[in-house]
């Protein structure tokens, strides 16, 4: 079973929106599971911010009741893939689960043509380009799984 964690800062609009794209995208495959937390515990308990939620409506994504937590650092040993949506998050991360021994950790961006990070709506606003740009690196995570 292929393990993969998304990350972003709160928990509420990136990482949930990946997990819930990973999900349709994935739907069928029992060979893999997915989740999504936080680097930071700003957010812990709150649900998907609504512009994220109605962005995922809009393009048909199912989603479930969601509470952002924040990662462990056991969390490292549980999962084969923790991805990140913008360098920002790396610092965090690292504080919390140490180093990378097994190159577990990734950029969202990098199973794409494109690099770079994945702005956060919650700042820009702008749901429907950052819901593109994860749907991109969900296809390219899930062709190299």
């Amino acid at each position: 079973m292929t393990k993969i964690l998304f990350l972003c800062h709160g928990n509420i609009c990136r990482s949930p929106m990946a997990e819930y794209v990973m999900k349709d995208l994935a739907k069928g495959r029992e060979d893999i599971y997915i989740e999504s937390k936080a680097v930071s515990a700003e957010e812990i308990g709150n649900p998907i911010y609504p512009p994220a939620a109605a962005t995922l409506k809009k393009h048909n994504i199912p989603f479930a009741s969601h509470r952002a937590r924040q990662i462990k650092k056991e969390d490292y040993n549980n999962f084969d893939y923790i991805i990140v949506m913008e360098e920002y998050n790396l610092p965090r991360l690292f504080k919390i689960i140490g180093s990378d021994p097994d190159g577990k950790v990734y950029k969202l961006l990098d199973f794409t043509p494109i690099s770079g990070d994945i702005e956060d709506p919650w700042y820009s606003g702008n749901f429907e380009k950052v819901f593109e740009q994860i749907t991109l690196g969900c296809k390219g995570l899930l062709n190299k799984i």
